[in-house]
């Protein structure tokens, strides 16, 4: 799919309407945040970051534009700035998108569009509207937001429903290209052991997902599935230790995930469940041809719940665990990582907030890279974390 176009697109629905318009009447907004994080650990670096050490290496700023140049159009653009440790330190764009709804019942929007998957992957770039500092990383790793959060293509979207005793359905389906940058942190391991990805690797998607929300006396209850599907993907590779350049080819896989929330008064319970299998072969150019194999078949899930203790100081706790069923068992903690994590977060005003978060973590399987734990890393860890931020 050509992006190019997609984003000119994107572009021409917004000035078409906007012919013989005022800059009030396009409805303008511009909002956004800014934040700056610290993380200390008591054995391993994490993140890519010195954090043994205490390390402030943790910098965002997000700044994103919306107009509403007809009542049922809206035209909307985010851009990035991020840097954490040893990825990013550039401004990328998050999403740009047309967004036409007709009626509660079905919308459609176009251009590089969030990604309904999951209970939190269209809302974790908004970091002032939830409580973690660190999201459960099985599920919604930092150093792969960029490519998970959103895709090049369009979404529909609505609901239906079901009568006052059955609540409400709603439905989004996606399809269109996904890419996973060069730079991100997917390929972080790879690139340690010097092998490249110039032009990153993505392909074809597409999926779906439900969430019914309950009515009446369960009011505040949200179930949900959502799944999405990729299909035989190539990439060119690189690498630096004596071949020639070849290529990956990574098969078509199915990812589930199964979720649920309920929030009355002060309190908030959820949960959710993750499958990421994964297969691709690295052939290179050179004769014979040397082969690389990738298996993993990730399982992540996570329990938490937040409690509103007063208008202002919100406490909040989670349980989260990732297991690679394919990795070997020879592998002890680097099969997996499990992170208990205990967080409060305080908001001074409707602009300026501070959260603080202390994890508590047994396995390897995640989160850590062999550049910055020259000596290996040890089988557990401790890390605290806190983020202060500003949004507008």
């Amino acid at each position: 799919m050509n992006r190019i176009a997609i984003g000119a697109l994107v572009l021409a629905l917004g000035v078409i309407p906007a012919a013989g318009q005022s800059l009030e009447d396009l409805n303008i907004q511009i909002h956004g945040y800014a934040t700056q994080g610290l993380l200390y650990t008591t054995k391993n670096n994490i993140l890519t970051t010195n954090s043994s050490n205490g390390s402030p290496a943790w910098s965002e700023v997000v700044v994103n534009v919306s107009s509403q140049p007809i009542p049922k159009l809206r035209i909307a653009v985010q851009a990035r700035y991020f840097m954490l440790g040893m990825v990013g330190d550039a401004i990328t764009l998050d999403w740009a998108a047309a967004d036409y709804k007709a009626n509660d019942k079905f919308g459609v929007r176009f251009g590089k569009v969030k990604t309904p998957l999951g209970m939190l992957n269209e809302t974790q770039d908004i970091d002032p509207s939830y409580q973690w500092v660190l999201l459960p990383q099985g599920v919604y790793p930092l150093l792969s937001r960029s490519s998970n959060l959103a895709h090049y293509g369009g979404v529909v979207y609505g609901q239906v429903k079901l009568g006052t005793q059955a609540g409400k359905l709603e439905y989004r389906g996606f399809a269109g290209e996904k890419v996973i940058g060069s730079q991100d942190g997917f390929f972080l391991t790879r690139r340690e052991i010097g092998v490249y990805f110039p032009n990153g690797i993505g392909g074809p998607t597409f999926g779906a997902a439900l969430h019914w929300k309950a009515p009446g006396k369960l009011d505040g209850l949200m179930l949900g599935v959502s799944q999405y599907h990729n299909t035989l993907w190539t990439a060119t590779v690189l690498a630096n230790y004596g071949v020639t350049p070849g290529k990956e080819v990574a098969q078509a896989l199915w990812s589930p995930y199964f979720y649920g929330r309920y929030e009355k008064n002060k309190v908030m319970v959820a949960g959710e469940y993750n499958r990421y299998p994964v297969e691709a072969v690295m052939t290179y150019t050179s004769s014979p041809p040397p082969t690389g194999y990738v298996h993993a078949d990730r399982r992540s899930w996570y329990a938490m719940g937040t409690y509103k203790v007063t208008g202002k100081l919100t406490a909040g706790l989670y349980d989260s665990q990732i297991v690679d069923h394919k990795a070997a068992f020879t592998a002890a903690q680097g099969r997996y990582l499990k992170d208990w994590t205990f967080s409060g977060r305080y908001d001074f005003n409707q602009y300026i907030y501070a959260k603080v978060e202390q994890h508590i973590m047994d396995g390897t399987a995640y989160v850590y890279d062999t550049t910055m734990n020259p000596s290996g890393l040890k089988p557990n860890t401790k890390l605290t974390v806190f983020k202060i931020g500003v949004s507008f």
